[in-house]
């Protein structure tokens, strides 16, 4: 009894930091997003000049004198900041309807842009967006992790071979990002030899067949999956072969390998079981990340992703999708860590929850 009031006091804790971590994140953005309230006042003098040009500029107004025409569009103004919201304060009014309106994942409709299909509402265009932005950073996360994470535990049974030597020298040209390798891929590939598309999700018009579709997507994938591999491996190869070395040093691999056991057995219970939460903690938050793309790497393959329309919104300051996009970022990031707190207590024997360590 009193293991489980432990576990559940230390997870009320624990969502209680994560909720607040949240919350101030997420007003933070809407104070950002809307330049302190500056942002309110350029709307309200947008309403005002709409407003003004299609009341001075309507013929059915000729000759009307211009204090009366003046006080129509007070009067229309006013209207329209009352039904913008914008007859209220930013501080504290507008902007903790913001933050509440976000955090119930009432995100409304967006100000400026719109779906594919002509909706404004924020779910809709986001929702219309997510799979493209998965399909791509999510199978690019998951080939990058593990490939990586295989090469170098085997470049840490191979210290000082060519093979590893290689991936040291060559661990710097992760520096550049996946979209500056995909911009020579896009040339060479692309321009030059022809045989793969310059972007873009699927060729115009869209194949009606099924397969063919699926086919069309994979080929526009092949250029963007390779920048990003290119962009990453080497760094997280040499990045996790330390790592891995480092665990391969301790007291208990030698003893391990003074008693006779496999290579893969050490591996597996001495070196990557005490690494384990690291690893599934990097993994987590990488696949936490991939849901809202990259925005340059999607402009330059013309891929239709959150990244592209999180730039979209910026540009346009629309704050509804520049929330929206962040708050559920925020309930993942705050998830996934509440979440992690079980996986370590079942993958790490030294980790109990609510108890500390043993």
């Amino acid at each position: 009894m009193k293991s489980v009031l432990q576990i559940a006091r230390y997870l009320a804790l624990k969502a209680v930091m994560l909720g607040v971590t949240v919350v101030v994140g997420c007003y933070l953005v809407v104070i950002i997003a809307n330049m302190g309230g500056a942002l309110d006042d350029v709307r309200r003098a947008e309403v005002r000049s709409n407003v003004g040009s299609s009341i001075f500029l309507d013929p059915a107004n000729r000759g009307v004198p211009a204090t009366v025409l003046t006080q129509m569009v007070d009067d229309l103004a006013r209207l329209e900041f009352e039904r913008l919201g914008l007859d209220k304060p930013f501080f504290p009014g507008r902007s903790l309807e913001y933050l509440f309106t976000a955090l119930s994942l009432r995100l409304g409709m967006a100000e400026q842009l719109t779906s594919d299909t002509g909706s404004r509402e924020v779910r809709r265009i986001l929702a219309e967006r997510l799979p493209s932005t998965l399909l791509l950073f999510g199978t690019s996360t998951l080939l990058l992790f593990f490939s990586a994470v295989r090469m170098a535990l085997s470049l840490s049974r191979r210290y000082g071979s060519l093979m590893d030597r290689a991936i040291v020298g060559l661990a710097p040209l992760s520096a550049a990002p996946g979209w500056f390798y995909g911009i020579f891929l896009i040339l060479i590939f692309a321009a030059v030899l022809r045989i793969l598309p310059w972007g873009g999700l699927v060729k115009a018009p869209p194949p009606k067949e099924p397969l063919a579709y699926a086919l069309s997507v994979l080929q526009h994938m092949i250029l963007p999956l390779l920048a990003i591999m290119t962009g990453g491996i080497f760094a997280n190869v040499y990045r996790w072969r330390t790592f891995f070395l480092i665990y391969s040093s301790e007291d208990y691999v030698e003893l391990a390998k003074a008693k006779g056991l496999s290579s893969r057995t050490i591996q597996s219970r001495y070196i990557l079981r005490p690494t384990m939460p690291t690893i599934v903690t990097s993994l987590a938050l990488l696949l936490i990340g991939a849901w809202q793309g990259q925005i340059i790497l999607e402009t330059v393959f013309n891929w239709p992703g959150l990244g592209r329309q999180f730039l979209a919104a910026v540009n346009l300051n629309d704050t509804p999708i520049i929330l929206g996009t962040t708050v559920i970022y925020g309930y993942l990031l705050a998830g996934t860590l509440f979440l992690l707190e079980f996986i370590y207590a079942v993958i790490d024997p030294r980790v109990r929850v609510g108890g500390g360590r043993r």
